[in-house]
């Protein structure tokens, strides 16, 4: 199994319950880990055994960015939701960090887990 990570992808979408989070974008930090089957792709040097991790990300930046969200957990979910379309991923994990959500700390996140 190949772990490929997708780290602290920056994005800006709007995210919160709150009237000033719903009325300007806000940093999301999104790190991405998921497994495949990789043999065929090493063996050959052949894209197309291999899972296009610029497709993925391609597809979150146009989910997050293009959408609002009053939950971190739904917008973890979607996001894996994402990653896990790929038929050869056997196991993904995603979590989302929103920087400054809370006084005291550095931000808040939520991660989230599957596999076939």
């Amino acid at each position: 199994m190949l772990t490929i990570r997708i780290k602290n992808l920056r994005l800006r979408t709007y995210i919160g319950f709150n009237d000033d989070e719903r009325r300007k974008r806000q940093d999301v930090i999104i790190n991405v880990r998921f497994d495949y089957q990789a043999e065929k792709a090493a063996d050959s040097d052949d894209v197309d055994y291999a899972v296009n991790y610029r497709t993925i990300t391609k597809k979150i930046i146009a989910h997050v960015e293009g959408n609002s969200f009053l939950l971190l957990e739904k917008l973890t979910a979607e996001v894996l939701d994402l990653v896990m379309e790929a038929d050869t991923v056997r196991f993904a994990q995603v979590e989302v960090d929103k920087p400054h959500a809370l006084r005291f700390a550095d931000s808040v996140s939520a991660s989230l887990s599957t596999e076939r």
